[in-house]
């Protein structure tokens, strides 16, 4: 088990948190979230850009991240993007348990300078993504924009989610991709919320989500 300091949660309620690796031919991955965070991260996957956009998805979002990331960056940054991807949205999964009591839904409007991002989502069980976002460069540093729709799409396969994100605004790449992942964040952060008024109730006329 790891070290890493999860921030402690009231006795009335069961921690919220994950830890889950995820090993190939092509990269191997190490996630530890807690949900009831404070923010806090440690990350390391070898492309500066994107480790700066994870802090954000910790910071914004009151999620305690931990990311250990050793991919075959030789070749470019796309499997150990998507795998993050993946094995974040696993732990996820894992961390937020049978959804009894959380808000569900979520969106933010974040804005940077020129540019404006607004991010959707629902823990609805069922995995889609819905993205428009028109980088105006192709590479932020090392970091390939196209890699931001692998990196969600990889996320949405398996925290099992609905997710809508659109930049609505934005002429600097660096400005677009930070309001995506701080709107991300915020959405985050209030879906996962725990609702007093719902304690113990499955957000859903179905009964399960």
């Amino acid at each position: 088990m790891s070290n890493y300091p999860l921030t402690e949660v009231p006795a009335t309620q069961a921690p919220r948190t994950a830890e889950v690796s995820r090993n190939t031919a092509e990269t191997r991955i190490r996630v530890i979230v807690n949900l009831d965070g404070t923010g806090k991260s440690r990350l390391s996957t070898g492309i500066g850009f994107f480790d700066h956009m994870l802090d954000q998805i910790a910071r914004h979002g009151l999620i305690d991240l931990e990311i250990e990331a050793d991919g075959d960056l030789h070749i470019d940054g796309h499997h150990t993007v998507e795998d993050v991807g993946i094995t974040l949205g696993q732990a996820v999964h894992k961390a937020v348990g049978d959804k009894k009591g959380i808000r569900r839904y979520g969106h933010a409007y974040v804005p940077l300078d020129e540019a404006l991002s607004r991010v959707v989502v629902d823990f609805s069980g069922r995995p889609g993504l819905v993205m428009d976002v028109p980088f105006k460069s192709g590479m932020i540093g090392g970091f390939d924009t196209q890699l931001t729709h692998e990196f969600f799409q990889g996320f949405v396969n398996h925290a099992f989610v609905t997710l809508h994100i659109d930049n609505l605004k934005g002429e600097n790449a660096h400005h677009q991709a930070e309001t995506v992942f701080k709107a991300f964040a915020r959405a985050l952060r209030s879906a996962l919320e725990l609702d007093p008024r719902s304690a113990g109730v499955i957000p859903s006329t179905k009964g399960s989500l």
